[in-house]
């Protein structure tokens, strides 16, 4: 039997934390997550690779009998998303959906500040792109968004080092930063997929008043919301309770990961490759 599952698409591994949160909101749903393992990190990459590389992506899904594909990644919704959906999805467009977590982001940031002051960690890639900021002036321009880059806080994840006693110089560096760039600042947005598993040194380094916003519950809440409001959509997807994986990288390194992301053992991973190009800036 051809299943429809929601395509979760990432970089690399930080798109489980999402995948994870709306497993456990909606687990009744088919999912397959994709990870472009072999090409990350996407935040250095400049806005025609990063575009490229998700279009590979979402085409790939949709053959895969996704009809609703999530950008499980910040660097990919800042870059690629709003091109996706305006450029490519053609005739699929009264069928087919890709959304981002960006919008949902900011779209509940609203009601969980009270001095309006917000900080941002996230990527290079996505702090360099502003999408933050555009999306902040479009629903809600009185609020005041600061952006920090966090180059190291990807890395620490992914090699295993976010437990480690070294991982609190980083972090505590750059909250120091944030605090220090605006002291009115009292909600943090977590703007990368890898961040939550920093957040117990993230809390520690950060004042208790300050409210700490993860992405991964925001963005099922906001899916399910979606679902409800488009029956149609939502009737397609197969509810078998089943979740594949497909990386780019090796499918044994893939499930080691991605084990530290989930806390679980993971199955049922395949390798794939997505198209030709090569990893230029």
């Amino acid at each position: 039997m051809k299943t429809t599952p929601i395509g979760i698409f990432d970089s690399g591994y930080g798109g489980l934390t999402i995948l994870s949160a709306i497993r456990r909101l909606m687990p009744q749903y088919d999912y397959l997550y994709l990870g472009d393992n072999a090409r990350a990190p996407y935040g250095p990459r400049s806005f025609e690779v990063v575009y490229e590389y998700t279009r590979q992506a979402v085409e790939t899904l949709f053959r895969q009998g996704c009809r609703l594909v999530i950008l499980a990644c910040n660097t990919a919704s800042a870059k690629a998303l709003r091109t996706i959906q305006q450029n490519d999805l053609g005739m699929r467009v009264a069928t087919h959906r890709v959304l981002g977590v960006i919008r949902p982001t900011v779209e509940a940031i609203g009601s969980l500040t009270e001095s309006g002051h917000i900080g941002l960690f996230a990527t290079p890639g996505t702090v360099k792109s502003g999408s933050y900021h555009l999306e902040l002036q479009k629903l809600a321009p009185h609020l005041q968004l600061t952006s920090l880059a966090c180059p190291m806080w990807v890395p620490l994840v992914e090699y295993g080092e976010a437990e480690s006693d070294g991982a609190n110089f980083f972090v505590e560096k750059r909250v120091n930063e944030m605090l220090h760039a605006d002291p009115k600042i009292d909600t943090f947005i977590l703007g990368c997929t890898h961040y939550p598993l920093l957040l117990p040194k993230i809390r520690k380094a950060t004042p208790g008043h300050i409210r700490i916003v993860a992405q991964g519950d925001i963005v099922a809440y906001s899916l399910q919301n979606y679902l409800h409001r488009h029956g149609d959509l939502e009737a397609a997807c197969t509810k078998g309770g089943n979740c594949r994986y497909l990386t780019t990288e090796n499918a044994e390194t893939f499930a080691s990961t991605a084990r530290i992301f989930l806390n679980q053992e993971v199955t049922d991973v395949e390798k794939i490759t997505l198209g030709t190009m090569t990893a230029h800036q």
